[in-house]
């Protein structure tokens, strides 16, 4: 649901309508003021006054701390609370939130948020406690306080604690201290506080006190009695000490820092520092000021409940400072303001040495809103919060405003060259250049402005981090993924804009990017084409799986083997160009001169497009140049350091946009012609390596697979092959486009292995009398001691069945042929590979006569004979191969005594290590280790 344009729902002060300045007075209250009725009603009256509080995360903790402590009880809270507070007033307004509460006891349990503060603390009533409050900027010790009006002279800080806690009784218990202007020591204080009664004592202002005290010698006594009250207060179950010194050096001398330091140290080594906040306040004091405000209208909550669902969805990517849980009461305290507006106030200017805190933020707010109101009600915009992106930093008025609360002119150059202020100016740049989404919400203005308020200026090394950043600037119809998007944009073009690990500040200095404009343009062709393709051979190096051939110029650049193979095309051959397709057919069909056979084992990567490519390694060599030049251009530490991360990040970019160009997949598809796949939009976060991602898809289309069935092989059998030889089988797999291109060769060893078990196959050779030797069929092989050859051959179960029931029949009569299995004469066929050569000798027959001489006769195939012997040498690469095809028949059957003799004599000898490596070895096989050694 579209939200409405804040200034349709509420309406600016009619000078603010008029575009006339406001005069913004400062709106403060004074906790001395509270305690003797004549602060705002606002203040005073208690009821209205927790029901205008917005109870922070902060300020429920302490006021449930302070609770649980005036109620006696001591686990988890302490006896003293050292505030830090900011803008507004916080300070205090949790002092008088805590006054009120003391004052009023179990009577306040009806107000808002009390039943809250209750629960946290754990406690079922808010004790009446006695209370005493002492501030800085009202207390002076000259003239003192009563004297005239019937009560004593109080001159000292205990004095008028002491007045406070026991009227003139408790006065006399350190009326001596007060003439002498010493501080009580820890019995007087431990008389001066009430007996049994749960006690409260407020310090506000207190720097202000002691810078004025200092030569008097009151301001170390007041650090003294401090001290001394603390030590007491934490001896008691029931007494609570607050105290609030100012959290910024704002206007303080060299000694002011000094004693400041000191109360400082005290108060946190004693007690407990809390950090306080005052949106609620500070937000009320605008709101009356600036509006014609008469409490949050209806119509806003559709907008706040939009925030709200947004922030709640997004909690994980925002600043933890922000009360996400308690979005909608933010969201509510400072409409129409974005939460984060208000509070850079407090976060972050409340440091720089001019900021005038309510009055001048008003006066800049004023400004800010007449202006938005403008140009909303012409129709620029329409924004349904004010949010920090939409300062009007194009009005010079409001520049000056800005400029002059935070003490520095000199960034007029950054904030009009980089954000807003001149036409050109880098953020406008980029929105008008941006896709509409991001145009027309201004993003880049937005996220450049946000980061100029979050950093300060410039005054300090202050920095606006990603989270704050998203947090301001985006909104529930926004993809918050857009502001990375903008910073990235920024930090290459911006020249005030440092940026460091996600952290980012505006700087009246210019940064690196003025150097990488000129160096880029010196950056030859030569150079960036080589470091692309570089870059293109590390991306597709990663990973296993797949030959890589990289930028082919000629088919015989490319190998016509039996092996997948990626071949990765030069940037210049982009998918688009008809000449790309023509050189993959061209490569694909031909090998050099011949024909290529594996046409299918080819998988062709084509870029879309080479021009970001190009660009990103022209501006990785200009960072590089930089860098080789850093000495001399004298860069700073921070400089030297982001000139070190943006090298880092432009060999990122130059990854990732290999990653995007190489997107275009080509290979052979069933009909013979070229098929393409588009990845569509990939990053290196998509898997990883970019191969993986490849053959990630051609795996999910069964392109590419890890093996096949045995049947897969019985369905696609050549019907004109009664054998088919399991190189053929292999070479199928990279060859025609019909079957699925294998990851790994040696993968069809394990689908025949798999078949010789289930029956479907049988593994065999050729023998001389055209029966089968070997003869492999339905048992166990292990596909390391299958072959893959021309003349090693796998036959379907039927014609394995046939041959199976062809050796059961009767013998032949004498003189007929027959052919033999497990036994007979070597396989033939095929010279490549030598086969074993030795002696068969016969032994004596057990039912015959007949007699076997050496080599020279052999029994008829029907003789039963005992047994048989073999002699001769074996080549090392067919050792295997003879055990599996020669002795294992009869492993199982028992009778089969292996005896071997070796000789090891390599060319150039061996070492002694490795002999006894083979001792260990032979040992470990339970056989005898004694081993003759041939001497040089």
């Amino acid at each position: 649901m579209a939200m409405k344009p804040w200034y349709k729902i509420v309406t600016p002060r009619e000078d603010l309508r008029e575009g006339k300045p406001l005069d913004a007075s400062e709106f403060a209250v004074h906790l001395d003021h509270v305690r003797d009725g004549r602060a705002p009603a606002v203040y005073q009256n208690p009821a209205e006054f927790f029901e205008r509080t917005f109870l922070t995360k902060n300020l429920s903790e302490l006021t449930a701390q302070v609770v649980r402590r005036l109620s006696g009880v001591k686990v988890e809270t302490s006896a003293i609370f050292n505030l830090s507070t900011q803008f507004g007033g916080g300070k205090t307004h949790s002092l008088t939130l805590l006054f009120h509460l003391a004052q009023n006891g179990d009577a306040s349990k009806s107000w808002k948020g009390v039943s809250g503060i209750l629960q946290n603390a754990g406690v079922t009533t808010v004790p009446k406690a006695a209370t005493a409050i002492f501030v800085g900027t009202e207390f002076d010790s000259i003239t003192g306080r009563g004297g005239h009006d019937g009560t004593p002279l109080r001159k000292t800080p205990w004095g008028e604690i002491a007045f406070q806690l026991g009227g003139e009784e408790g006065f006399k218990l350190v009326e001596q201290h007060e003439k002498e202007l010493t501080a009580p020591g820890g019995d007087v204080i431990e008389r001066m506080l009430p007996k049994g009664k749960p006690t409260l004592i407020l310090f506000d202002e207190l720097m202000n006190y002691v810078s004025r005290s200092r030569k008097s010698g009151l301001a170390s006594q007041l650090y003294t009695f401090l001290h001394n009250l603390s030590e007491v207060a934490r001896g008691r179950d029931n007494v609570v000490l607050a105290v609030s010194i100012p959290a910024s050096e704002l206007e303080m001398t060299a000694e002011d820092q000094s004693d400041f330091e000191r109360f400082k140290k005290l108060l946190d080594r004693l007690g407990k520092a809390v950090i306080m906040s005052a949106e609620a306040e500070t937000s009320e004091i605008i709101r009356r000021r600036l509006f014609e405000w008469q409490g949050l209208p209806k119509e806003a909550i559709a907008t706040i409940e939009e925030y709200e669902a947004w922030l709640q969805a997004n909690k994980q990517q925002l600043p933890s400072w922000f009360p996400v849980e308690n979005a909608r009461e933010a969201m509510k305290a400072s409409y129409p303001f974005h939460p984060s507006l208000l509070s850079v106030f407090e976060r972050k200017w409340q440091g720089l040495p001019r900021f005038q805190q309510t009055r001048g933020v008003l006066r800049l707010l004023a400004l800010w809103v007449s202006k938005a109101y403008a140009e909303g009600y012409k129709g620029a915009h329409k924004d349904p919060l004010i949010s920090l992106g939409t300062a009007p930093l194009e009005d010079p008025l409001f520049r000056a405003a800005l400029f002059e609360q935070l003490g520095e002119a000199r960034l007029e150059p950054a904030v009009t060259t980089d954000i807003a202020g001149k036409d050109h100016a880098h953020a406008l740049r980029l929105d008008t250049e941006a896709t509409p989404e991001l145009k027309k919400a201004r993003l880049h203005r937005k996220v450049a402005t946000t980061i100029l308020f979050e950093s300060n200026g410039g005054q300090q090394r202050g920095e606006a981090t990603l989270p704050e950043v998203r947090l301001a600037v985006a909104e529930p119809a926004l993809d918050i993924g857009n502001v990375e998007q903008c910073l990235e944009a920024l930090t290459d073009s911006c020249y005030f804009l440092a940026a460091e690990k996600n952290r980012y500040r505006f700087s009246f200095q210019p940064n690196l990017n003025k150097l990488l404009a000129d160096r880029r343009a010196s950056v030859s062709t030569a150079s960036i084409d080589e470091v692309v393709r570089k870059e293109i051979q590390k991306v597709f190096g990663a990973g296993t799986g797949l030959e890589r051939v990289y930028f082919p110029k000629k088919s015989n650049d490319v190998p016509d083997r039996a092996l997948l193979t990626l071949v990765v095309l030069a940037p210049e051959n982009t998918a688009p160009e008809p000449a790309t397709k023509n050189l993959i057919s061209t490569m694909t069909t031909e090998s050099g001169a011949s024909s290529r056979t594996f046409k299918s084992a080819l998988i062709w990567i084509v870029p879309e497009d080479a021009t970001t490519l190009l660009e990103e390694a022209r501006k990785l060599l200009a960072w590089k140049d930089i860098d080789a030049d850093s000495g001399e251009l004298k860069l700073d530490e921070t400089q030297q350091r982001q000139l070190t991360e943006n090298t880092k990040r432009a060999e990122r970019d130059l990854r990732e946009a290999v990653w995007r160009a190489y997107k275009n997949v080509f290979l052979l598809g069933d009909d013979n012609s070229l098929r393409k796949i588009d990845l569509g939009l990939v990053h290196s976060s998509a898997a990883g390596s970019l191969v993986e991602l490849i053959l990630a898809r051609l795996r999910q289309e069964d392109i590419v697979v890890e093996g096949v069935s045995p049947n897969f092989l019985t369905r696609y059998w050549p019907p004109a092959l009664p054998e088919w030889s399991t190189k053929s089988v292999r070479d199928a797999f990279y060859a025609s486009p019909k079957f699925p291109r294998l990851l790994k060769p040696d993968a069809v060893k394990d689908t025949i292995s798999r078949g010789l078990d289930a029956g479907t196959v049988a593994y065999v050779g050729k023998a001389a009398d055209g029966g089968y030797e070997p003869f492999v069929y339905k048992r166990s092989l292990g596909s390391n001691d299958i072959e893959i050859a021309e003349d090693v051959y796998l036959i379907v179960r039927e014609r394995a069945e046939e041959y199976v029931a062809q050796k059961a029949a009767p013998a032949a009569p004498a003189g007929a042929t027959q052919p033999v299995s497990g036994g007979g004469a070597a396989p033939s066929g095929g010279t490549a590979n030598p086969q074993p050569t030795g002696i068969l000798r016969g032994v004596t027959p057990t039912s015959t006569t007949t007699t076997a001489t050496s080599g020279t006769s052999e029994p008829p195939p029907s003789t039963e004979i005992a047994g048989f012997q073999w002699t001769g040498e074996i080549s090392p690469q067919k050792w295997m191969n003879f055990y599996t095809k020669v002795l294992s028949r009869f492993a199982t059957s028992g009778g089969l005594k292996l005896t071997v003799s070796v000789d090891v004599e390599p060319p150039g000898g061996t070492t002694v290590s490795k002999v006894e490596e083979t001792k260990v070895a032979l040992r470990e096989l339970g056989l005898s280790e004694d081993v003759d050694l041939k001497h040089r």
